[in-house]
């Protein structure tokens, strides 16, 4: 059976306490998630999650806290203002919007945490695996300039 990779960026105050609790709950997640711990969600950059494709994921996850909660004031603001436009440059380039999701994780909310794991790797299963191409531009070569 196919089992996606799947790059998930957690943010340290909220996301990543989130699914320690629900380890310690013992609630069920997918094994085949890769946490980063990341100071904000507001810190993934588009080129990080491009890059997570470009390394092999199937699909990626960013969870940070909730909006008003952020322990950096407004940087859940700009990871909710950012992923829309990545979605819709992600289906540009022929790749479903829907490998990549955003949500919202606080530190006490372990079952959300294991909820929102288990719902987005069923997606990313369902979609199969990801025909992602190498861009030039992440694989250190320039098209433009190849002579």
């Amino acid at each position: 059976m196919y089992e996606p990779k799947i790059v998930a960026f957690l943010c340290t105050w909220c996301s990543y306490t989130g699914a320690d609790t629900a380890g310690i709950a013992r609630l069920k997640s997918p094994a085949n998630i890769r946490a980063v711990r990341v100071p904000c969600s507001g810190r993934v950059s588009p080129e990080l999650i491009l890059r997570a494709f470009d390394g092999g994921a199937d699909g990626v996850l960013v969870l940070g806290c909730h909006i008003g909660e952020c322990h950096y004031d407004t940087g859940n603001h700009r990871a909710a203002k950012r992923i829309p436009i990545l979605k819709s440059l992600l289906a540009f380039v022929g790749l479903e919007p829907e490998r990549l999701r955003l949500d919202w994780v606080s530190a006490s909310e372990g079952e959300r945490f294991a909820r929102i794991t288990g719902e987005f790797a069923e997606t990313v299963r369902a979609l199969g695996p990801a025909r992602w191409r190498r861009l030039p531009v992440f694989s250190g070569q320039c098209s433009v300039f190849s002579v």
